[in-house]
């Protein structure tokens, strides 16, 4: 297992990670959820030159280190070191989109928004915005 410290990752796979870490959080990861992981990785800007290809070894690289009992703090110390501040805002986003892929958040997805939140110092009225806006993208009637 990798140390924070020598495991650097683009902001790419911190992008990943950080979607894995609220689909995986309370133990299943649903086709919605992964399916929002891809239609993320395919259609947002930040994601223009990475390839799809590269989506399931991140997130393989991911679940693995979230099995060692440190493991979430290790996730979460690598996308820090690795997201430049400009793009927090974006990661914290994602998380809330892949939350809202299903019906209804588990309270593990809430609590992982919050742990992603303030390990990634996102304001708490641009977490609400961020999150409202989520909200109203994957509205159902």
């Amino acid at each position: 297992m990798r140390k924070p410290t020598d495991a650097m990752i683009d902001h790419h796979s911190a992008l990943i990670y950080v979607m894995v870490l609220v689909s995986a959080c309370d133990g299943d990861m649903t086709d919605a959820e992964l399916e929002a992981i891809g239609e993320n990785v395919r259609y947002l800007p930040i994601f223009k030159d990475y390839s799809g290809d590269q989506v399931m070894a991140a997130t393989r690289e991911c679940t693995a280190m979230l099995t060692d009992n440190d493991g979430l703090d290790t996730v979460l110390t690598i996308v820090e070191q690795a997201l430049p501040a400009k793009l927090r805002e974006t990661a914290y986003a994602v998380a809330c989109d892949i939350a809202a892929a299903d019906p209804k958040a588990s309270q593990e997805e809430l609590r992982m928004l919050e742990l992603i939140r303030h390990r990634l110092g996102v304001d708490r009225l641009c977490a609400a915005a961020i999150e409202r806006g989520a909200r109203a993208r994957h509205m159902r009637l």
